[in-house]
């Protein structure tokens, strides 16, 4: 997708900060970070939302979960760390690549 944010990362068009990438995903920190330990983890196929994924997709989504959970023991917040994911404008996603985020480094109340 040409306009997507994302996808222009991964061609490398727009730099990041990145933390892991293999052929299926890539793991970068967010620019805007809301915790002391603040990354994304996307596939490098557009899924648009969680609400996109498909039956094919299944494996791939659980890759960003190990990867994220790697990458947080290397960051350091191994035992204790947030995923959240957006799905639609309405809970709050603004760029229509499915992302994983991952927030640690300080706690957080529940609910939010």
């Amino acid at each position: 997708m040409t306009d997507c944010l994302f996808c222009k990362i991964i061609a490398g068009d727009i730099p990041a900060e990145k933390l892991y990438e293999d052929d299926e995903v890539l793991a970068f920190r967010d620019i805007a970070p809301q915790a002391p330990v603040h990354f994304l983890v996307i596939p490098k196929k557009h899924i648009v939302d969680p609400a996109g994924v498909s039956e094919e997709d299944e494996k791939l989504i659980g890759k960003l979960m190990r990867i994220g959970s790697q990458i947080a023991a290397e960051e350091g917040v191994g035992d204790g760390f947030r995923i959240i994911y957006n799905n639609g404008a309405k809970a709050g996603q603004a760029v229509f690549h499915i992302h994983m985020h991952i927030l640690g480094g300080k706690e957080r109340p529940w609910p939010m």
